[in-house]
């Protein structure tokens, strides 16, 4: 929780980006809403097509046109307490070019992708920490470098930072990929589903490292992934998303054990359970997420939602509603006006 007079390491507020196509304005982004706490972990879930990764390229003013942020404000506040409106940055801006990698860093997802295959990992790692400390010579970058590859678990550092990323494995780029974000010290991690793609013992070492890391270098993290397991294993807070919006947020507690969206619900009902029939299928939820251009009208949900409400659930979108100390969902079940609305 806040404490008293602090603010939030970052707060985003109604945050809305959309995307400027030749069918017309498409919002990928429905007025988001949340806060990172400095040194705690914000797990951003939901579906493929639900706007996370939008989302967090946005914090970084990463959004490339024909996309682009149409309102909403992104704060963030430093050690030096002083806060800062990153939506009134230019995204070419030599404020934004020094406050990515520097204050805010990002784990893509794909990091095969976004390394650069002509060059070493060490290269690229030093580039990075010379575009931010600027004095330093290209010897001490190297030997920071390998540092941080030490500090990611990987064997042999000096070894390895000569290597292509062709020549690495999937969990081992992962780790350089956390290396690099991690290279300037950022107070604020962005990891968009950082285990995708990696086999089961891989994606559990790579979360025991970046608790390891965020409890050492004492970092806030945005963690944005469709597993719930895996945030139930990171998260201090839980936002779920559907369709732009936020549907649900609160404690990790608070929305795992007690979901009040039926679509928080219909996730955790389709994970696999210990007592299940081998048998029997797992529980899917009906269609699929709309795209961004087929919004429907009233709850983004209704469509697949088993306990929408004809005449209302159709016709008007719900607010967030609390539904305990600091636990909101978007739902007209939790409206406490539910009986009115229905006549």
């Amino acid at each position: 929780m806040t404490e008293p007079n602090v603010s939030p390491l970052l707060s985003v507020d109604d945050l809305v980006v959309e995307f400027h196509t030749e069918g017309g304005v498409v919002r990928a982004v429905n007025g988001v809403s949340f806060a990172i706490e400095k040194g705690a972990t914000l797990a951003l879930i939901g579906e493929s097509g639900c706007g996370k990764s939008v989302t967090s390229l946005a914090l970084l003013n990463l959004v490339r046109p024909p996309g682009k942020i149409a309102s909403g404000t992104i704060t963030y506040t430093g050690d030096d307490a002083e806060a800062r409106l990153i939506t009134d940055w230019k995204s070419s801006s030599e404020q934004m070019r020094q406050f990515r990698g520097a204050e805010v860093a990002m784990i893509f997802q794909e990091p095969m992708t976004s390394f650069d295959p002509l060059f070493t990992i060490g290269e690229q790692i030093v580039e990075m920490v010379l575009a931010h400390r600027p004095k330093t010579s290209r010897s001490a970058a190297r030997d920071i470098a390998i540092d941080m590859l030490g500090l990611v678990r990987l064997p042999q550092p000096e070894v390895l930072i000569d290597r292509y990323p062709h020549q690495l494995s999937g969990g081992m780029r992962q780790r350089v990929m956390i290396a690099m974000a991690l290279c300037c010290g950022p107070n604020l991690l962005i990891a968009d589903e950082p285990t995708t793609a990696l086999d089961v013992t891989t994606e559990s070492q790579i979360l025991d490292l970046l608790r390891q890391l965020q409890s050492e270098l004492g970092m806030a993290m945005l963690f944005i992934t469709h597993d719930l397991a895996v945030a139930s294993e990171v998260a201090d807070d839980i936002a779920v998303m559907y369709l732009g919006y936020v549907v649900e947020r609160g404690a990790a507690a608070d929305v795992l054990s007690s979901p009040s969206h039926p679509y928080t619900r219909a996730l955790l009902d389709s994970l696999p359970k210990i007592d299940t029939d081998p048998a029997s299928r797992l529980n899917a939820i009906k269609g699929m997420v709309p795209t961004p251009d087929e919004m429907p009208r009233g709850c983004p949900f209704h469509t697949r939602c088993r306990e929408a409400m004809p005449g209302l659930c159709d016709q008007r979108l719900p607010e967030l509603y609390a539904c305990g100390q600091g636990h909101q969902a978007r739902c007209f079940l939790v409206d406490p006006q539910l009986e009115v609305l229905r006549g």
